[in-house]
């Protein structure tokens, strides 16, 4: 298949299953080795970063694999040093974090947006990347993703949603308005790139025009990036039912059931 040719449903169906088993293992590894992975997903509205993070969490154990996506800072929050609030979200041993936006909010809509001061945003650039080395130091395995959609398809996507009731939600103001700040947001994350792509943690930049393939080279290239292996799952047995002692059911008219809707449903 050619590079840049839209990936088949099959062929997407097929990988992408194959793929979250080697997930489930990596998540294994993890759990059993006490590592500490962050994953961060970045990248312009619509681009594909949290329908990629429900692919890779799908089949994930939500007590050891949780995304973070943060709202707005409360008051006290802004008043604290700015990367204090992500530093609690931070995994312990043995756990993985995926944060949907993370601290990179500052170098792009909040510096784009007038949502902190020029100060602020060069305090960031100069801090961050000696925070990121600190968390690797540390032993934080730290992975950086940015979709990168063109304009074309984050036009036709923001078209979608707006007639899609069931995703109508995904739109705010602050969306909308990226479309006439596209050069803005551009060279904001030029500007962050070159700041913040450092060797301990370096950007990889994700093309995700075609979704599909997004997801797969997004994944694929994750679990080449973590030296997993498999663990050896502990062998289980189902204990066998002991006899019953007496116990019987109170009535079901005193339970509160809930109505059986599907029965209208008809076959």
């Amino acid at each position: 298949m050619a590079k840049g040719e839209r990936l088949r449903k099959s062929v997407y169906e097929a990988e992408l299953f194959r793929l979250q088993a080697e997930l489930v293992k990596m998540q294994e590894w993890v759990r059993g080795e006490g590592e500490r992975l962050v994953v961060v997903f970045e990248g312009r509205d619509a681009a594909g970063k949290g329908s990629t993070i429900k692919r890779v969490t799908q089949y994930l154990n939500p007590r050891v694999a949780r995304i973070v996506a943060l709202p707005v800072p409360t008051e006290r929050e802004r008043t604290q040093w700015y990367f204090q609030r992500y530093v609690e979200h931070l995994p312990a041993a043995g756990e993985i974090v995926l944060f949907d936006r993370s601290w990179y909010n500052r170098a792009g809509v909040e510096r784009v947006l007038g949502y902190c001061t020029p100060e602020e945003h060069q305090r960031f650039l100069r801090q961050c990347p000696i925070f990121e080395r600190m968390l690797v130091e540390d032993g934080i395995r730290l992975h950086k993703y940015w979709f990168s959609v063109s304009d074309v398809e984050q036009q036709r996507r923001f078209e979608s949603r707006l007639t899609d009731p069931m995703r109508r939600w995904k739109l705010s103001t602050t969306d909308l308005e990226s479309i006439t700040r596209w050069e803005d947001y551009s060279r904001a994350k030029d500007d962050m790139f070159v700041h913040t792509d450092i060797p301990e943690a370096r950007w990889n930049v994700v093309e995700s025009d075609d979704k599909r393939r997004s997801r797969i080279n997004m994944i694929a290239h994750l679990l080449s990036q973590v030296p997993y292996e498999d663990v050896e799952a502990p062998m289980l047995d189902l204990p066998q039912r002991p006899p019953s002692r007496g116990y019987v059911r109170p009535d079901r008219s005193l339970q509160h059931e809930v109505p059986d809707h599907a029965a209208s449903l008809g076959q």
